[in-house]
């Protein structure tokens, strides 16, 4: 397999001389193609801000970010904007759908903004509808919609444009357990069925049960990774017993 992110020695320091805080301290991750990594660990432990810096919505204090064999830390701004919308697919706790338009609108919104032939766009629309279970919602609006359905028309804005790498940051935080399940069922058959690659960010070890690798980050520095061996219920027994070796109640570790 090849190599989607390659992240190497990153660092990330906030404020000034006397007032500063480091949330990532020389941290190394790698990802292959059709990988589905979850990446967990206490409140504060940088978790957010490193899928910020592979976002390309921050920038680190020094290190290096590549993904699909280009380095994103040596683009410029308009680089990295175009790499966002060609490359990368997102999917946010709080949604992101436009409001006033509809489901199908909202999915094909990168392929309209990249002039795609509207024959390719339907048969695309179509695939990614299909394999997220949303055909019978694609014409109502996003205010019609359960939190479940937003977030998989989310997911399937998401994973339209064929992206490199898809990023979930905690997707199934505002949902409750049965649109949660759902999701994550749906995300990962893209990851098997179709091979998308997903590196989401969660504080629950439910959701990171249905992923491939889970690494853990502690203080800004790597901790420690669980590797999948099939067994969902044995992966989830796994991280809780991750989860408490960083100390303190489960709620506050999660």
């Amino acid at each position: 397999m090849s190599t989607v992110l390659n992240v190497k020695n990153l660092k990330k320091v906030y404020g000034a001389k006397s007032n500063r805080v480091t949330a990532l301290n020389d941290v190394d991750l790698e990802v292959e193609r059709g990988d589905f990594v979850s990446i967990m660990g206490p409140s504060g432990a940088g978790k957010t801000t490193l899928l910020n810096i592979i976002a390309t919505i921050d920038h680190p204090t020094s290190g290096v970010v590549e993904i699909g064999g280009e380095t994103l830390t040596k683009m410029s701004e308009d680089d990295l904007s175009r790499f966002r919308r060609e490359h990368l697919g997102f999917i946010f706790q709080d949604f992101n759908l436009l409001d006033n338009l509809t489901v199908s609108e909202n999915i094909i919104l990168p392929l309209t903004l990249k002039k795609i032939k509207p024959t390719q766009i339907r048969r695309k629309l179509s695939e990614v509808a299909g394999n997220l279970g949303i055909n019978d919602i694609l014409d109502k609006y996003p205010i019609t919609l359960s939190g479940g359905q937003k977030q998989r028309t989310a997911a399937a804005r998401a994973i339209i444009n064929n992206p490199t790498l898809v990023l979930a940051d905690e997707p199934t935080g505002a949902l409750d357990s049965k649109a949660a399940t759902d999701l994550l069922r749906c995300m990962g058959r893209l990851n098997t069925e179709k091979h998308s690659t997903i590196l989401m960010v969660t504080h629950d070890p439910f959701a990171a049960s249905y992923s491939k690798r889970v690494v853990f980050i502690k203080d800004g520095k790597f901790y420690t990774e669980l590797n999948s061996d099939g067994d969902r219920k044995n992966l989830f027994r796994r991280i809780i017993d991750v989860l408490k070796s960083f100390g303190g109640e489960d709620n506050d570790v999660i």
